[in-house]
């Protein structure tokens, strides 16, 4: 792979980490992450007149991924109020792949091959390594970060689905942006009342649009990415998030991590390389 391309894919993961410590630092982490969908979904907008719309049979799946993005979302600000960003976040991004891989056969009717198997066995041993952390950790933190792997690895079947059926997957990825943002929105005035909604976009609107803007662009980097070299090469790198979200949470958010946070951390960045490259 050229180097170019190593260098840009490592950057979106590390865009993709970052915009999780936006939200992890924040003063008000459900509207932070509402933020940052908002951020997304207009950098996204800027796009579309330049895209063709998806498919008709696409729309479905569109709609059912921005209901999907919207628990995303909710659970990623709940479980950054439990725990430390080093413990939740590999949680979210190392487990969901095992959950793909294990019901990929029931789903797609794809069958593991041995690579996969090894792929899948590996991050298991970096998720039992969390245990040994989770000793200090928040139980509900846990819990929350495991339902939220369930839920990207849902919206990661559908989002599939829905992209070979857009007839291109850009212009499905960026009008589904559009649609979670409003989502969050209505429920944060509905729950929040209008006027804190709105003190709170004055004066972290700029948060949410970089975050925004680093979250939909690490995504555009790897797309692009993947039309100069292997696909399965190019979203293992992505991978690579999970150990940035570790050193963003110790040298910048300055979260106490035990060596058991390292070494699970790796295991399971490790192990999703094996499972993407098989």
């Amino acid at each position: 792979m050229p180097i170019d391309v190593i260098a840009l894919v490592l950057f979106g993961a590390l865009l993709h980490a970052t915009w999780n410590a936006i939200v992890k630092a924040g003063t008000d982490k459900s509207l932070d992450a509402a933020m940052i969908a908002l951020g997304a979904g207009l950098v996204g907008l800027a796009f579309l007149p330049f895209l063709p719309l998806p498919k008709p049979e696409a729309w479905p799946f569109i709609l059912a991924s921005a209901v999907l993005q919207f628990g995303y979302f909710q659970l990623v600000a709940a479980s950054y109020r439990a725990g430390d960003i080093g413990l939740v976040y590999p949680l979210m991004r190392g487990v969901a792949p095992l959950i793909v891989a294990t019901t990929s056969g029931i789903v797609l009717g794809e069958h593991l091959s041995a690579g996969a198997l090894a792929g899948v066995l590996t991050i298991s041993v970096g998720v039992l390594t969390l245990a040994f952390e989770a000793r200090h950790g928040s139980r509900q933190a846990i819990g929350l970060a495991l339902a939220n792997a369930l839920v990207i690895a849902t919206y990661t079947f559908v989002d599939g689905a829905g992209a070979r059926a857009s007839g291109n997957a850009i212009s499905y990825t960026l009008w589904m942006a559009l649609l979670p943002p409003v989502l969050l929105f209505s429920w944060a005035f509905y729950r929040r009342g209008t006027l804190a909604v709105i003190l709170h976009v004055r004066y972290s609107w700029k948060r949410g649009l970089l975050g925004g803007a680093g979250s939909i662009t690490s995504y555009g980097l790897a797309l692009w990415a993947m039309t100069k070299a292997p696909v399965a090469t190019v979203a293992a790198l992505r991978e690579t998030a999970i150990l940035f979200a570790l050193l963003i949470s110790v040298v910048i958010l300055k979260e106490k991590a035990s060596i058991w946070r390292y070494i699970a951390g790796t295991i399971i960045a490790a192990g999703v390389l094996v499972l993407k490259l098989a």
